[in-house]
């Protein structure tokens, strides 16, 4: 398909993602969003998410004029033959998604939409959404097309351009407008699923909740190595060669978190509450990763001689994943959250963390080097995989800090690194000795 004009409203990490990369395909993209500031920051090309990549599309696509951001969602569409909805939809107080912002955006742009125009619900919904919006839009000649996301913070603009599905959905079996649809990736090699609206919703709940169901078996199978002198390493690289299972998400951690697994795990749970079915594999799922990241908190409290009040401890990393600026339901702040309600005094460096921040320095005091975290810590904990923590010099670490415990909760940093420094490592499912060698295996059992 020829270059088409395209309106996206909502200029979140969906949103903006979603806007560069359109744009790099060729077509002319209007990006809408209800935020001033933002706003202005993009048009001069300053990228308001942390994404490798983006920065370079956005500036691309001004310069070529083939990109626009304005303010406020109908400005956006008067032109475009094809509308994405990028809109919030966090977890209600119940769980479910909440879909107000949503419809609020399907409302307000009803009745200025172009006749043959295609909205498409870009943003994580529960099944049914599509449908519903085509009864709010109540418009014969705008079709309603689902296309869920399958991007992965630090790799988002990879992802959209290489991604290894595309999913279309149309809503009420409206192939015309799931093909227009279709036809703006069609630069893009991979496989296109066209179905109903409610597959293509449920094939993005599933995966998302297959992906932390598969995060909570890991982190409990680190656990049973631990007690068991095995290795996670060796485990799950011996799982990955099996090619049912794979390699992916297989690396345990401080429990799985983000904008998205958390969310999409509750409102799928709820979902089936709502037609009365049980998911009892989901919610051990859930509860499983609110176990391990009281078990971490339960390793820095034995580090630390077994009463955490008033203890200081160093956290590195902040974010819910390396390479992205994301503070949204992490791990990371979950665990610092635990560790302050036991009256820990906290200290946290993450690169991507600059001065305050609403909901985490009153737990967590912001600091600017990793060396300032260490400074006077009990222990210190590695709460997110960033680079830069591997090339610490850890023999300076080691005189800063108070104590001798580094847990290493990513299994991100190299023992021996830390035994020559003279400090003590625990990482997460790894039966490591002091010196960094493996432990003596149990014997077996007559």
């Amino acid at each position: 398909m020829r270059g088409s004009n395209v309106a996206v409203v909502g200029a979140g990490y969906v949103g903006l993602t979603t806007t560069a990369c359109l744009t790099s395909l060729g077509h002319r993209v209007v990006c809408a969003d209800v935020d001033q500031k933002k706003v202005d920051m993009l048009r001069r090309g300053e990228a308001t998410i942390q994404e490798p990549g983006i920065a370079a599309l956005i500036a691309e696509g001004l310069v070529s004029g083939r990109l626009e951001f304005v303010l406020g969602a109908r400005a956006a569409v008067a032109e475009a033959g094809t509308v994405f909805l990028c809109v919030p939809t966090p977890m209600s107080a119940g769980g479910a998604a909440d879909l107000r912002a949503l419809e609020a955006v399907v409302t307000e742009l009803r009745d200025v939409l172009s006749p043959g125009c295609v909205v498409v619900n870009k943003s994580t919904v529960p099944v049914g959404t599509a449908v519903r919006v085509g009864e709010l839009l109540d418009r014969a000649d705008v079709s309603v097309v689902s296309n869920p996301e399958f991007l992965r913070e630090g790799s988002a603009v990879y992802d959209f351009l290489n991604p290894n599905r595309i999913v279309i959905g149309a809503a009420g079996h409206d192939l015309a407008g799931a093909e227009r649809v279709a036809g703006l990736y069609e630069k893009i090699d991979a496989p296109v699923l066209v179905t109903d609206s409610a597959s293509s919703e449920m094939i993005k709940y599933a995966s998302n909740c297959y992906l932390a169901t598969r995060l909570s078996f890991v982190n409990t199978i680190a656990e049973l190595c631990e007690y068991l002198d095995a290795d996670i390493d060796d485990v799950t690289t011996g799982m990955g060669y099996d090619e049912r299972i794979g390699n992916s998400f297989l690396r345990p951690g401080p429990g799985w978190g983000g904008s998205c697994l958390p969310k999409d795990t509750v409102a799928l749970l709820r979902t089936a509450e709502s037609v009365g079915s049980e998911f009892p594999v989901l919610r051990a799922a859930i509860d499983a990763n609110q176990r391990h990241q009281e078990l971490v908190v339960d390793k820095v409290r034995k580090a630390v001689g077994g009463d955490l009040a008033g203890a200081r401890i160093g956290l590195l990393g902040l974010t819910f994943k390396a390479g992205t600026d994301d503070l949204r339901d992490s791990p990371a702040l979950a665990i610092a959250k635990l560790l302050a309600a036991e009256g820990a005094d906290l200290a946290g460096y993450d690169p991507s963390v600059r001065g305050p921040v609403a909901g985490v320095t009153g737990q967590v005091r912001i600091v600017g080097t990793a060396y300032h975290a260490a400074h006077g810590a009990a222990a210190i904990v590695v709460l997110t995989e960033w680079p830069e923590f591997r090339a610490l010099d850890w023999p300076r670490m080691a005189v800063r800090l108070g104590g001798r415990s580094v847990i290493d909760t990513r299994n991100h940093l190299d023992p021996l690194v830390l035994d020559r420094a003279g400090l003590s490592y625990q990482g997460i499912g790894r039966p490591v000795s002091r010196d960094g060698s493996r432990k003596p295996l149990p014997p077996l059992a007559a």
